[in-house]
């Protein structure tokens, strides 16, 4: 049986580390938003297409990119659990 203490910490740690390997898109996210509306309140272009078609393009980027390290931050934090250390 798990100590309340040690699943206490377990579930900390997996918060933190959600927010940890989110951050990175979410981050890129929000400043290709923030550019594209800099962009449309410039050129006063009112396009849904050019709000978030950049958006997409640069989530879908930085998740090539970062997957590779998010799915092995995941893949560490899991077998430390299942393992009990």
């Amino acid at each position: 049986m798990i100590p309340v203490s040690q699943l206490a910490a377990n579930a900390q740690e997996a918060l933190l580390l959600s927010i940890a390997i989110s951050l990175p898109v979410i981050g890129a996210a929000a400043l290709a938003g923030l550019l594209v509306a800099i962009f449309q309140a410039a050129t006063q272009v009112q396009d849904i297409t050019i709000a978030h078609l950049p958006r997409l393009v640069v989530v879908a980027v930085v998740l090539a990119v970062a997957g590779p390290w998010m799915g092995q931050q995941v893949a560490q934090f899991a077998a430390r659990v299942f393992s009990g250390g």
